[in-house]
């Protein structure tokens, strides 16, 4: 199934598929935070070493398949497929942007 994903967040999935750590951390914010497994990423630098680590700890194809809103807030539930524990597995993606940017996202089963 094919959604329409604000340009941003298209271009954040774009980049993951690529494990592109670099364009994936310019979709966001200089300040903006990352919640991912417990764990907190604030700034593009922590963004973009978070990625890092998990493109080369990982293999996996993630895809978007429903999109949501409440309020500020844009989730992006997708399907990961990969070398994970506990894959395959939907994750909840939960962004919110400020002036055409990620200024917030976490990830949630």
């Amino acid at each position: 199934m094919s959604i329409e994903l604000p340009n941003v967040i298209a271009d954040y999935f774009a980049a993951d598929r690529k494990g592109n750590a670099r364009a994936i951390s310019e979709c966001f914010l200089e300040d903006a935070v990352v919640i991912d497994e417990g764990n907190t990423y604030a700034g593009r630098d922590a963004i973009r070493q978070w990625m890092a680590n998990a493109s080369t700890q990982y293999t996996y194809t993630v895809e978007p398949f429903a999109l949501s809103q409440d309020g500020d807030r844009l989730t992006v539930t997708s399907h990961l497929v990969g070398n994970f524990p506990g894959s395959p597995v939907d994750l909840r993606y939960l962004f919110l942007l400020k002036g055409g940017q990620i200024a917030e996202l976490e990830i949630v089963p």
